[in-house]
């Protein structure tokens, strides 16, 4: 189902000194194709330095610089605002960090208003007084809002700028695109010496990107204007698709094969076995008769597939693995949309078994075999959370030892991209190694420290082929005592290593590892950096029962004690 729509923009910008000695503003813009045209679509900005000893320039360059290159070295399953802050806030601690080492850039800064169009929507990321404008039908509207003070001799003050605090508060704004639609960025220098009437005249008189653009500048140096004058115009020529949306329509249009016996065929893809089957999914291994390679087909059971629902979320699926590209992951195969007449999506085949199987059929785990599989599990999940993904579902089924001697994460059926867990509360996963706070009335957001839990869940589970709060079923809603320790099942477990399992396993979540790296470097650094070994929770910390069952325990003892000595007597 190739896509006939694509995102495409006339651009162009133009600059001038002006009246001063020196050109404090810049101008930039990023047009990618292919899957980063898709992905993370086009950027411009435009930024305006400010700073007494002339260093503004510098500022100004770094951040639109910096910012054209670190969003797109950006995870793609990032939202865009979430991008643009992460990549902002760090250009805002380099500018200050500069202007702290430096003597002679001290207050250096810069205004900075950009803009981001992806597939059919625009996001605008702004702090300053640089300006976003968008002509539509005709009529212009300013898009940004100007941090300065509100004071008729402060006006030119700025209240918000990259390089003022080390708080970045930054303004965003989305909305849809639509063929023509004409987008503007200028300075204040262009701002200040025309009107909105003005711009929206030029803008109109001069359809072509790159006039429009220059005589905005011309004109505000026309104007007797006292500033840099800088102008970037894009117009609309073609409307696209999100990357993930365009995924979602693609496969809501195909439906599931049916259920396919070994040799039989779809797509030219031969089935070789059956790897798995769930209420919802099929998993067959199989032969690419084009390629001659060994792949695995993922696709819905012909139930599921009936629902629109149901083939969106495989589209998700599917979109959330083909961002995790790393050694810890099957690797998504592209299907070319010509070929493809079912609803399935491929990932790389690799030989072995999940660490379940080897489980299942008695394969005894040395420590050191637990240890080396511990760190690159770890590892896999680190690089999962760092592309912005939560996996939710880490188990010994999950679990793939390669023969290759890689270890993979597998299915990303209940997967979330960061960014969309706030607004998650199911409690997806396995039961058994759900964390503690998923079981709360209401639900929990899924967190990073959940896929944690899960893990050291599952390093218990390899070791002692028990749970530490025992087996959970579905429909049980458990109580969470004390874990049992795994040196009691395998007391051959070194106590530094027992430290780590029990920090990862522990019921509140704020006592466990905050990071996948943290884990590792636990894990890395063995008896020769133990952790402080968890013990049991005290108890008096136990809770109010607990600590008058407590009192009463100490009052007992007492009167005891003073009763026979009086019998002593």
């Amino acid at each position: 189902m190739a896509n006939s729509m694509a995102l495409s923009v006339e651009l162009a910008h133009a600059t001038a000194t002006g009246p001063r000695e020196t050109n404090e503003d810049f101008v930039a813009a990023a047009t990618p194709d292919g899957a980063l045209l898709l992905n993370k679509g086009i950027v411009a900005a435009i930024a305006d330095g400010v700073s007494g000893l002339n260093h503004g320039r510098e500022a100004a360059e770094y951040s639109v610089r910096g910012l054209l290159a670190d969003y797109y070295a950006t995870p793609d399953s990032w939202h865009t605002q979430h991008a643009l802050t992460k990549v902002l806030q760090s250009l805002n601690r380099w500018v200050i960090s500069q202007a702290q080492q430096r003597r002679e850039v001290a207050g250096m800064a810069t205004t900075l208003t950009a803009l981001v169009l992806q597939g059919a929507r625009y996001t605008l990321a702004h702090v300053g007084d640089s300006r976003a404008y968008l002509l539509r039908d005709g009529v212009l509207r300013q898009l940004s809002f100007d941090h300065v003070w509100d004071r008729p001799n402060m006006r030119h003050v700025l209240k918000r700028a990259i390089g003022l605090d080390t708080t970045l508060n930054i303004d965003f704004a989305e909305g849809e695109l639509r063929v023509d639609d004409v987008f503007v960025l200028i300075t204040d220098g262009v701002w200040g010496a025309l009107s909105d009437a003005t711009i929206q005249d030029t803008l109109r008189y001069h359809p072509e990107a790159s006039t429009a653009a220059q005589a905005l500048v011309d004109d505000a140096i026309a104007a007797n204007g006292a500033d840099n004058a800088s102008a970037l115009v894009m117009r609309i020529l073609g409307v696209g698709e999100d990357g993930l949306q365009q995924l979602v329509s693609a496969r809501s249009v195909l439906m599931p094969p049916p259920r396919l016996k070994v040799g039989q065929t779809v797509d030219d893809f031969r089935v070789d076995a059956l790897l798995h089957e769930s209420a919802a999914t099929i998993v067959y291994r199989a032969t690419d008769l084009v390629n001659q390679r060994e792949v695995v087909l993922k696709t819905l059971t012909p139930e599921r597939g009936e629902t629109v629902a149901e083939r969106s979320a495989l589209a998700h699926e599917e979109w959330l693995a083909r961002r995790a590209v790393a050694r810890f992951f099957p690797q998504v195969l592209a299907v070319p949309s010509e070929r493809q007449s079912a609803l399935y999506y491929l990932q790389t085949w690799h030989a072995g078994r999940t660490l379940k199987t080897a489980i299942d059929a008695g394969q005894h785990l040395t420590v050191p075999e637990e240890l080396a599989w511990a760190i690159k599990l770890a590892r896999a999940l680190g690089a999962l959370h760092r592309r912005g993904i939560l996996h939710r579902d880490v188990k010994p089924d999950n679990i793939h030892i390669g023969s290759d001697g890689e270890l993979r994460l597998l299915d990303f059926g209940v997967a979330l991209s960061v960014d969309d867990a706030d607004e998650i509360r199911d409690r997806a996963g396995t039961p058994s190694y759900l964390a503690p706070e998923y079981f709360a009335a209401g639900g929990v957001a899924p967190a990073i420290r959940g896929d944690l839990y899960a893990a050291g869940v599952s390093l218990y589970y390899a070791l002692t082929r028990k749970y530490p709060y025992g087996e959970i079923e579905p429909f049980q809603t458990p109580v969470f005592g004390e874990p049992v320790p795994p040196t009691r099942y395998r007391p051959d477990i070194p106590v530094w290593f027992e430290s780590v399992i029990m920090k990862a396993i522990q019921r509140k979540s704020d006592l466990r590892f905050e990071t996948a790296e943290e884990l590792v470097l636990a894990l890395e650094a063995g008896a020769a950096r133990p952790l402080t070994a968890l013990g049991f929770t005290p108890l008096l910390q136990r809770g109010p029962l607990a600590k008058w069952q407590a009192v009463a325990l100490v009052s007992i003892v007492f009167n005891l004690l003073l009763l026979f000595l009086l019998l002593m007597r």
